[in-house]
């Protein structure tokens, strides 16, 4: 057992440290700017980035054209039958760079009117904000099918929109995201129809060869493969994938 004035002295020593401790922190202090918003001190901003870190992931798979590359490259992955090549690994990266490839005149926009202005204090966190999320709505806006804005405008039961820059970003994300999918399955069709035409004429030529025992996807990946291959699949599909957020 501690004796009665060691006990003393270390309650005290926790009452005073962590009153040390808070005063040793840097205030936290705004500043009005030219154009009359508020710039928080470096504290305050290090922890929203720090907390807007947490969301990178959810907006990169809801702001991006990230949700329609993926689910095409697993289309692609199941219509040539190869369920583990490439490996998720190699997907995963091939989606994310090819993301980047996309966005990156959207970034570059943001970083110009949002990002260098508020490093230089000219313009305010919110106003920051604004402007950096504008290049990212007209983006989502040019992908987005007006039937899908306006089911989630009924649902959400807001008034008529009479331009983009009125629609609220709760309707634009997930109804960007039903056209993204919607878009992604229509180019997985597409691409599924050759390699299922492989599929049945391997199908029907070892039925009338009376090879019933043999799997006929494993006779047709070859040929898949060669299809794939002679057409330059991999430029095709990238290539397309590229322009259609483009036109």
């Amino acid at each position: 057992m501690f004796p009665l004035k060691s006990t003393t002295v270390i309650a005290s020593l926790l009452f005073i440290l962590p009153t040390h401790a808070l005063a040793a922190l840097p205030p936290i202090m705004s500043q009005t700017l030219p154009d009359g918003g508020q710039s928080w001190s470096l504290p305050v901003q290090t922890l929203l980035f720090l907390t807007l870190l947490g969301f990178i992931p959810a907006l990169l798979l809801m702001m991006t054209s990230f949700t329609r590359i993926i689910i095409v490259l697993g289309l692609l992955r199941n219509a040539l039958g190869t369920p583990s090549a490439p490996p998720n690994q190699v997907l995963l990266g091939l989606a994310l760079f090819l993301t980047f490839f996309v966005m990156s005149p959207v970034a570059d926009q943001a970083y110009r009117e949002a990002y260098q202005p508020f490093s230089e204090d000219k313009i305010s966190l919110e106003t920051a904000l604004e402007r950096g999320t504008a290049p990212f709505r007209t983006f989502m806006l040019g992908q987005t099918r007006e039937t899908d804005l306006a089911l989630f405008a009924r649902i959400a039961k807001v008034g008529d929109i009479q331009e983009a820059k009125d629609v609220p970003m709760r309707i634009l994300v997930p109804a960007f995201i039903t056209s993204e999918l919607k878009t992604a399955f229509q180019i997985g069709f597409t691409i599924f129809i050759p390699f299922l035409i492989i599929d049945l004429v391997v199908a029907s030529v070892l039925m009338a060869l009376g090879m019933m025992m043999v799997p006929p996807a494993t006779v047709s990946l070859p040929f898949k493969l060669m299809l794939f291959v002679l057409v330059d699949g991999w430029q095709l599909l990238l290539g397309s994938l590229s322009q259609s957020f483009f036109n």
